[in-house]
């Protein structure tokens, strides 16, 4: 299958909360790890950014990509533990306007069967309108793991999300 044959049927925007990072302290890997496995699953990345773990910045992002850009899903990479510096669930929930706490859960519970410290995660999932936000977490293995379990599932949700999922598949 070519590349121009793919038909790239959702928006992507993707943060990644680390002040290290930020500030070129350290290299990102978790948001071209997210980027790359989406784009190979049709989605089209309108934003990549890494910000400080300041939750007004995480959280004006959030609000810019839903209601500027009018992505179908953002996904962010960090933030999500017990550090006092980790803000990325607060902001995700600042930006709600429906809790979606499945996709957290499901991801969160598939973890947990690869390791215990899975439970120390504050991550969450939302909707900001027709934007779904999912909280991911902030190691590009974890990244792949959580991405690899909700991927097959996550698409018919956006669909169902935007009036586009046909009734067979809503029963």
């Amino acid at each position: 299958m070519s590349e121009s044959s793919i038909k790239k049927h959702f928006r992507a925007g993707i943060i990644t909360a680390s002040d290290k990072g930020s500030a070129g302290e350290r290299e990102d890997l978790s948001g071209p790890a997210i980027r790359d496995m989406i784009e190979a699953n049709g989605y089209e990345v309108i934003s990549l950014k890494v910000l400080p773990d300041e939750e007004e910045r995480l959280y004006e992002e959030m609000v810019r990509l839903a209601d500027e850009e009018n992505v179908d899903v953002i996904f962010t990479t960090g933030g999500t533990g017990l550090s006092p510096r980790d803000h990325t669930p607060e902001a995700t929930l600042r930006a709600a306007t429906k809790n979606v706490p499945g996709i957290a859960e499901a991801i969160r519970a598939y973890s947990l069967s690869i390791t215990p410290r899975a439970m120390l995660s504050r991550a969450v999932s939302v909707m900001r309108n027709q934007t779904l936000i999912i909280n991911l977490p902030g190691s590009p293995k974890a990244v792949k793991e959580s991405l690899e379990y909700i991927l097959p599932t996550l698409a018919h949700g956006i669909e169902i999300m935007k009036g586009e999922a046909g009734e067979c598949a809503r029963k």
